[in-house]
Formats: structure tokens, sequence, C-alpha cells
């Protein structure tokens, strides 16, 4: 299909389209259409923000997701500006105020799984298993990093494993960067995959690897005096996580917490 044709789909198909984010399949490709959803009110960022600066914590500074035309055109920017950087990220074939049509990361018949997805479904296999996919999310966070970039929601959940192998990164509805100085974006990015995984590695009986592959992750030239500081100050801030229980006793957000504080605070 020419530009053109992917043009005349989404302007034709974009106000029809009930759900914010529907897939479609053009002459035996697959591609996906993300239309604007409602305007999101500013009161929870505020009160957000507000907890951040009492806890002292600046990295957990909300960053504003405005919803409607503004989300749109925030993730449009921030794959083109990815995109061209040579990372892994949804192409756009077309674009308007309200809407765009970006191409599937899949291949025809080949499932692309997320990270978190692939990870979680591992433990059972073992540490090697898990932390061999756990690499590949640090790897995806050097390659980001490595062009002064961020990501916008570094969960395992938003990192999705393409069928050559390579981790792509999706859901760019904000841009941490317009609110954050880089260094505090790039934190973020690192506690958000670490959280997001500490679980899994727990339960896979990986902890104590994945505390010697953080160290020497965060030991690299790539994270500079500046990372170290904030990350030092994070962590001593969030001490009191250690008093939350291992076990399912407060739900299982305080598992991942209370996982992804051991990981973290051992390693450094």
């Amino acid at each position: 299909m020419s530009g053109a044709d992917y043009t005349r789909f989404l302007q034709q198909q974009w106000p029809r389209q009930q759900p914010l984010v529907a897939r479609y399949q053009l002459q035996g490709e697959q591609v996906w259409l993300k239309r604007a959803g409602p305007r999101h009110g500013m009161w929870r960022y505020r009160l957000l923000g507000a907890a951040a600066g009492a806890l002292r914590l600046p990295v957990l500074r909300p960053v504003p997701n405005l919803g409607g035309r503004a989300a749109i055109a925030t993730e449009l920017a921030r794959l083109r500006t990815l995109g061209a950087l040579g990372l892994r990220v949804p192409q756009v074939l077309a674009a308007c105020a309200d809407a765009f049509l970006m191409r599937d990361l899949g291949a025809p018949g080949r499932p692309t799984p997320s990270l978190g997805d692939e990870i979680e479904g591992a433990v059972g296999a073992g540490p090697g298993a898990v932390l061999a996919l756990w690499r590949l999310g640090l790897q995806t966070l050097d390659a980001v990093h490595g062009q002064q970039q961020c990501l916008s929601q570094a969960f395992a959940r938003n990192m999705v494993r393409c069928a050559d192998g390579v981790i792509a990164c999706i859901d760019f509805e904000d841009d941490p960067s317009s609110a954050l100085p880089l260094v505090l974006c790039q934190l973020r990015d690192a506690l958000a995959y670490v959280h997001s995984t500490a679980l899994a590695l727990l339960q896979a009986g990986a902890q104590q690897q994945a505390r010697d592959i953080w160290g020497a992750w965060l030991a690299q030239p790539l994270r500079g005096a500046d990372f170290q500081a904030a990350l030092q100050a994070t962590l001593g801030r969030l001490a009191w996580l250690r008093h939350l229980p291992q076990d399912r006793r407060w739900g299982r957000d305080a598992q991942r917490l209370r996982a992804a504080h051991d990981l973290l605070v051992a390693a450094y």
C-alpha cells in the first residue's frame, strides 16, 4: 500500500472507530489505529506531584498525560524521534490531529509477546531462562539511554520481542523529558523496569544473580555520577519499603515493591 492509501484509510476509519486502539488487516498487512480519547484532568497529577515533593522524591514526580489530541501529538513526536535514531518502535504510516495508523511489530503468523509476559512465563524454567530475558530489557535501556533518550513507561509489559529477537518499545503518550531532567527520566526508566520484573526474579530463584547483573549495569560509564547520586538518594528515601511483607498479605503490588527494593538495595 502507498502512503496515500494509508492516509485514506485513516481518514475514513478513525471517526467510526469506537475503541481507542484497534487492529486491522490491510491487504494482508496488520496495522493498528489509535485515536484520541477524552482529555484528562490535572488534579491527580497535582496530588501526586505534591506527594513526590513532600517525600523529596523528584524521580516520582508525575508526568502529565493530557489525553485527547495532546496525547496523540506527544506519541507521534516520540515515535518519530526514537525511530529516526534507529530504536525499534512502531512505524507511523499515517497521522492526523485526532489519530494515527502504525504498522504492527510482528511478522505474519509469528507472535510478538511482551517481555513482561515472557519473563513471567519463564519462571518455571528456572533462573537461567528468566535472567536471559531480563538482560534483554537492560540492553534495551542501554540502547535508548545511549542515544540520550528515555522511554515513557519502561515497564516490561511495554517492551515487545519482535520476530527477529529485537526488543521494541511501545506506549508513548507522555514525555518524561518535558517534566524532568534527562538523568531522572533515565532513572525512572530503570526503576520502572526493575519494579515490573523483580517479583518474577524472586520467584525464579534468580534474585542474587540479578543483583550482580544490576550492579554491573550500574557500573557502566553510561550511568554517570548524577545518575548514581539520584539513585542513592532515591533508595535512601525509600528505605521504609523494607518493612513491607514478602508474602501476599498486603497484595501483589506490595510484593512487587518489596522485591524491587530488596534487589536494588542489595545490589547498590
